[in-house]
């Protein structure tokens, strides 16, 4: 087992957990089924009369009022495509209506629903994700080229190229060995599947687990240890640009932007809290310093030292090994008085967070501030037997104002001063029904605990964690931009 290396501290390490709770998996094979494979296989009969009503698209969609509206925009252009294609509607559903329970986003949980409502007259369950941008009548010419009457898992695979955090080491022997989807170019299931995996789901619970990258935790539970099927590989399901001249191929694009909806929010409108402590004066404030923190106008550092050089604000806190949770309450509690200017957000990030301010201060001229909203790289616990979701600290935590007053209001507190702040919050969160929302921009590690291709067509908020890296190069090179604007793209591989 690897160690826990000292450079965790001061932050929000729930790696010991998983290390601790998530046994390693090896593998020397499996490679992914092939297209080419998949069109040689003995075509039923009925393949030519597959229609697209017997698919059912499930969009990934959140309960936020931006992502609804993102969502709703997909579902109208499906329709409309359609329309002009003169074929009968398919079912489409928004994720976040199929029912109350806040963790359906895992997939797994919903799949006893779905084998209920579309098991018996439907021939595939098609996911998209919000910025996933479908061709119908070329979906549908690639669909008809499969049997459906088999077990099928099917997307554009991801490899990682070396073991990672994020994925528990698993395949610590040959990283690339296995295959997940990246759901930004929609990845789809055969009914049989579905109906198979609901009835082990129902027989045998989920497990009280950690959710943590969503897209190879599915992969790995439909894959069981080899017994069941591997992902098969479409290329028709693309993450390149919606208008590429080369996606004339492509059944599925993905719209690469990072949102923007108007004007960035001002800066001065973004209260920047970053936690450290005072044995990380001299090694990761001054990274903060010298890359991001200059893009700041309101800022502090809370610490267990009040150190005037910084400055840093001793809260009162006495500085823990790890969870950080009587800090991250003082720090709310100190964003509503009258110690700070009023701003509408405020920020919460680690000292060895990695984050672009001006690129936050786009994706968040989306949000609404008198919304109660918590925003960052969603994570989940048990989420298969009620459990809750959350904002991983590492890769910044962000709140509108009248989230910190429903949190503070609610009388929810920390159990300890080490708890897991994060882990709270969203157990707080969870019992005032506020969600939390999702975005892929921001990253609880580091640019190498990724997958290339599917950094290759993000442009990023954060990084975490200054372990085996420069993070002065990091920052450079994926989070600094060419102008001002935090829009210039020159740090990502164009596809």
């Amino acid at each position: 087992m690897l160690p826990i290396n000292s450079r965790y501290g001061c932050s929000v390490a729930k790696c010991f957990l998983l290390w601790s709770l998530v046994p390693f998996i090896n593998a020397k094979g499996d490679d992914g089924e092939s297209h080419t494979k998949m069109h040689n296989a003995d075509k039923p009969p009925s393949e030519s009369h597959l229609d697209l009503r017997d698919v059912v698209f499930i969009i990934q969609s959140q309960r936020n009022s931006f992502h609804v509206r993102q969502a709703e925009k997909l579902r109208k252009d499906l329709l409309l495509q359609i329309q002009a294609l003169e074929e009968s509607p398919p079912v489409i559903h928004l994720l976040h209506t199929l029912s109350d329970n806040g963790g359906d986003w895992s997939i797994l949980p919903l799949l006893p629903y779905l084998s209920s409502q579309f098991g018996k007259n439907s021939s595939w369950i098609m996911f998209l994700e919000e910025d996933t941008r479908v061709k119908l009548q070329k979906l549908h010419q690639v669909l008809r080229t499969i049997d459906c009457r088999k077990e099928w898992f099917l997307g554009k695979p991801l490899h990682d190229e070396e073991s990672t955090i994020i994925h528990h080491y698993a395949f610590s022997e040959n990283p690339t060995a296995f295959k997940y989807p990246d759901f930004s170019a929609g990845w789809a299931l055969s009914i049989p599947l579905v109906n198979r995996l609901a009835s082990k789901i129902e027989q045998e619970p989920l497990k009280s687990d950690f959710t943590i990258d969503l897209k190879h935790e599915v992969a790995l539970y439909i894959w069981e240890d080899g017994k069941g099927p591997r992902l098969t590989a479409v290329p028709e399901l693309c993450t390149l640009p919606e208008r590429s001249p080369v996606a004339q191929h492509c059944a599925t694009t993905v719209n690469s932007h990072s949102p923007q909806c108007g004007q960035p929010i001002k800066s001065e409108n973004l209260f920047v809290a970053v936690k450290t402590c005072k044995k990380f004066h001299s090694e990761r404030v001054p990274v903060v310093k010298k890359t991001w923190g200059k893009q700041a106008t309101l800022l502090e550092y809370y610490s267990d030292y009040a150190d005037p050089s910084i400055p840093t604000i001793n809260l009162g806190v006495p500085n823990t090994e790890r969870g950080h949770c009587g800090k991250t309450f003082a720090i709310l509690r100190r964003f509503l008085s009258s110690a700070v200017p009023k701003t509408d957000w405020l920020l919460i990030v680690d000292d060895d967070t990695l984050i672009s301010l001006p690129r936050l201060q786009a994706l968040l001229s989306c949000y609404e501030s008198s919304e109660a909203v918590c925003l960052g790289e969603r994570y989940g616990y048990g989420l298969g037997q009620g459990g809750y979701s959350y904002i991983t600290g590492g890769g910044g935590m962000v709140f509108s104002r009248e989230a910190v007053v429903q949190l503070l209001a609610s009388g929810c507190k920390c159990y300890s001063n080490d708890a897991p702040d994060d882990m709270v919050l969203g157990m707080c969160l969870n019992a005032l029904r506020v969600p939390v929302t999702h975005s892929p921009l921001f990253h609880q590690a580091r640019p190498e605990d990724y997958a290339k291709e599917f950094l290759a067509h993000q442009t990023p908020v954060s990084f975490h964690k200054h372990w085996n890296i420069e993070p002065i190069e990091v920052f450079n090179k994926w989070l600094k931009d060419k102008n001002t604007d935090g829009l210039q793209k020159g740090t990502k591989e164009e596809l």
